[in-house]
């Protein structure tokens, strides 16, 4: 999967589309994952210890990969993303605009 946690992605489509946001986890067999700040959906809950008035929480829900593109953080442009070998034979990510090396934050 391109997205890696702490990437900054922009959403292409849907509701949020045009917002940036960070990522907070990934779920590469889904092909999903979760934006800071983006797809709210309402969850209910029971009382618990920690919230003991339960009722309706809002958090963050999951969005398909699909639909975002990773924000390079040296041209600070969406952009797709490349893999390169190195000589040590570790697989590094890149920038298609810049030709930076991507790193999650």
């Amino acid at each position: 999967m391109f997205v890696r946690k702490n990437d900054t992605v922009l959403i292409l489509s849907g509701e949020n589309g045009g917002k940036q946001g960070k990522v907070l986890k990934v779920y590469p067999k889904q092909n999903r994952l979760i934006v800071e700040g983006i797809n709210f959906v309402k969850r209910h809950t029971k009382p618990t210890q920690k919230n003991p008035k339960g009722g309706i929480v809002e958090k963050e829900g999951p969005v398909n990969a699909s639909n975002v593109m990773v924000v390079c953080g040296k041209c600070g442009q969406p952009t797709r993303i490349g893999t390169k070998i190195m000589n040590d034979g570790e697989r590094i990510r890149m920038c298609k605009k810049c030709g930076e090396m991507i790193e999650a934050a």
